[in-house]
Order: structure tokens, then sequence, then C-alpha cells
């Protein structure tokens, strides 16, 4: 039995489809490897959950890498500090460069312990102790509160991106993923520093890609005004080719192919969500347990179902669960609407009706369930869930009628 290429709730192994969001990927990169200057507005993507953020940015981080760049990755969290982590992160990257000469490293080291002062990096008091024991006292005291951060930050990656440039390489390239749940004052020191590298006269050969959730806009705007002027990309659903291609790669690439019945029910039912791409394609394989040459089928499939099933409905629970008392009502008035007009999207002012207040008076229970990637905006006014086949299950939940008719395909039935 082959290993299972399938990843679902991790980066898929091939990124199916997203050829817009790839080019402009591309073309970051280009610019700061022809022209050796700060590649522009920070690029951000934002999507729901399983709609592949993660994947994206790995992909541009190995094409980054693939170009020259030392890259530099970190995944926000609520009790983080993005700053701190982002130089932390930078000095891992730089040191596994075998391109730096060990002396232009230990000088930057002694740059990079200041700014790892003021910002908090754990450890970072005794490593500027032991740095300053060994570069015979002059590396940095520790710091004053007066010291700003931001410029601090803004220096070291400037003069990250030289040492990376001046060492032949095409210079750096920084990705945050989960940017949505990173601490607010963080991600200020963060864009202020970009903003920084942005309108300077000096050049920096720095690109910045960041991604998250759909309130992410919010968030980044939140944490500097101007953050506002970033290139938003959101990512949708895939069509059905690139979804094929999502699903028939990593078996092809293994030597297992899927014959087209059971290609064809996978694509259709999975409606475009990678996540569930990677579900259904890894449940077929456990059952299929294929050697190499060997070909997936409808019966395969129709097993796998099972397993599917059991996945989604306790990754359903959980979301339920977690809804307040109020969420969940706000919820089965959203389910209640689709059912009514036969639509995915609802209006925001006809779930404020349909519970008998104002559209201001549900704002916490909606801005709640958008952090928490149950629903999404999805226009002016308008609201859907975030994953297809949560209506449904919403649905059973409250004992409403008309279940099997809410984005039925991908609550995955017995075929």
């Amino acid at each position: 039995m082959l290993p299972n290429p399938y990843t679902p709730g991790r980066p898929a192994q091939v990124l199916g489809g997203r050829t817009r969001e790839r080019a402009r990927i591309a073309s970051l990169l280009e610019r700061v490897e022809t022209l050796g200057e700060y590649a522009g507005p920070l690029h951000v993507f934002h999507a729901p959950r399983g709609l592949g953020k993660t994947s994206l940015l790995r992909s541009a981080e190995r094409e980054a890498a693939s170009r020259g760049f030392a890259t530099v990755w970190v995944s926000a969290t609520r009790r983080g500090n993005v700053a701190a982590e982002l130089t932390h992160a930078l000095r891992t990257s730089l040191e596994r460069l075998d391109s730096i000469g060990s002396r232009d490293l230990a000088a930057f080291g002694l740059h990079l312990s200041k700014v790892e002062l003021q910002l908090g990096v754990p450890g970072a008091g005794v490593r500027a102790s032991v740095e300053r024991s060994r570069d015979g006292g002059t590396a940095p005291e520790p710091v004053t509160p007066a010291e700003a951060p931001v410029s601090g930050l803004e220096s070291v990656l400037r003069d990250s991106a030289a040492l990376v440039r001046g060492s032949g390489g095409a210079g750096l390239a920084l990705f945050v993923d989960e940017v949505h749940a990173a601490d607010r004052a963080g991600l200020g020191v963060v864009l202020n520093a970009l903003q920084n590298l942005d309108g300077a006269s000096s050049a920096a050969p720095l690109a910045a890609m960041f991604a998250g959730l759909p309130n992410t806009p919010e968030v980044i705007i939140d944490a500097a005004t101007f953050g506002e002027r970033s290139q938003w990309l959101p990512l949708d659903r895939l069509d059905d080719d690139d979804s094929a291609v999502a699903l028939v790669r990593p078996a092809a690439d293994a030597g297992v192919d899927w014959d087209h019945a059971a290609r064809r029910r996978v694509v259709s039912d999975a409606a475009g969500y990678p996540y569930f791409l990677q579900l259904l394609g890894s449940t077929t394989w456990d059952v299929a347990a294929p050697d190499p040459g060997a070909v997936l089928e409808l019966d395969h499939v129709r097993a796998g179902y099972r397993d599917a099933r059991e996945q989604l409905g306790s990754l359903f629970r959980a979301r339920w669960s977690k809804a307040s008392p109020g969420q969940q009502e706000f919820l089965v008035a959203m389910v209640e609407l689709m059912l009514e007009h036969g639509t995915d999207d609802v209006e925001r002012a006809g779930v404020a009706r349909r519970l008998g207040r104002t559209t201001r008076e549900i704002s916490v229970p909606r801005d709640r369930l958008i952090a928490q990637d149950v629903i999404e905006p999805t226009g002016r006014g308008l609201l859907r869930f975030t994953m297809p086949g949560f209506a449904g299950f919403v649905a059973e939940e409250a004992g409403i009628d008309g279940a099997e008719r809410l984005q039925a395909p991908a609550r995955f039935p017995e075929l």
C-alpha cells in the first residue's frame, strides 16, 4: 500500500488552480528580483478556512526560495507578539543561509539582538549578554522603553534584505499566516515598519504576503489605518477543472489513477471546496489501499464517504457547540431565510427582521460568527455560511424541515 498523498486540514501537496493569484505572486517576486527594491503594497489573501490560503502561501514561499529569496514564515497566534515572532524567524532564516559569511552574520546578529530586546523576544536578554561577551563588550546594552520598536524592526528588515542581496540572493520574502489572530500592537509594529520601507528612498529588496480569515482586512486596518492600501486578494471556491487537478494529481504522482465516475462524483460533491477534495481523496485512498498502477473507483468513494461523514459531522458539531445561544439563534434565522428564498446568500436586514431586532442589535453575534469563520459577508448587506453543508446541519439540529435542500452535495450522501 502506498502512503496517502491527501492532506485534509494541512497544506495540500498540489495546488489546484489559483492561476490569477499565482501570477500576482510571481509578479511581486520578479519586481524585487529584477530591480532590487521593495515589492510595493502588502498582498493579503483572505478567505474562510478550507479554501487553501495556507497552501497558496506555502506555494509562494517555495516560489520565493526557488528564486533565491531568504524566506521568513510566521503563523500568528492570539497570545503571541507577531513582531517578536517575525524577528525570531528572521534570525533562524539567515542562520540557515550558507551564502552569508560568518563575520557578516555575526555583525548583523548584534543589531538584531537589540531589536529583539525592544520587542521582547524570549531569551533575547540572555542572547545579547552572550554576544556582548563574545564581542568584547560591544554588543548592545538592554534598551530603554523610549527606543521605538518600529524603527528598529524597519532597520533590521532593510539591513537583512540588503545582506541577502549582497550575498548573491534576491532579497527577503516575509510570509505571515493566520494574520487575523495577530496581536494588535505587534501587528501595528510590523505594518508601520513595512509602510516606512515602502516610502523610503533607499532600496529594500523585500516582499511581504499575509493570509487570514475573511475579517483580516478589518484586523489590519484596525492595527494601522494605512493598511487599507494593501492589495486585498479574496479566494473563492475552485471550478470543476481546477478541482479535478487538485484531486487527481496527488494520486497520479504516486502512479494511481481515478476512473471517470469516481472523479466526477468527488468533484461534484466537494463543491469547489479544497478541504473537501482532500478529505474525500483521503478517505477514498484509505479504503482502496492502492498499489502503483491501481485505479480508484466509485465503490471506493462510496465506502470512504462513511468515514468522511463522521469527520465532517464532528467538525460541524464543534462549530455548533462553540456558538453561543444568541449566535445559534442567528444561524437558525439564516437557514430559515435560505429555505424561504432558495439562495445561499441572505440579507443581514432579513436576519434582523426574523429575529425582531435592528441590524445594529445583531451586529455583535454577526461579527463574532465572522471572526469564528462560521459565516462570511458576500456583498453589501449579504451573508452566507463559509462551509458547504453546515446550513443543513443547523437545520437538522434546529428541527427545520428541508435540511436535504441545503448545500446537499457537500453533505456526502449515500450513493
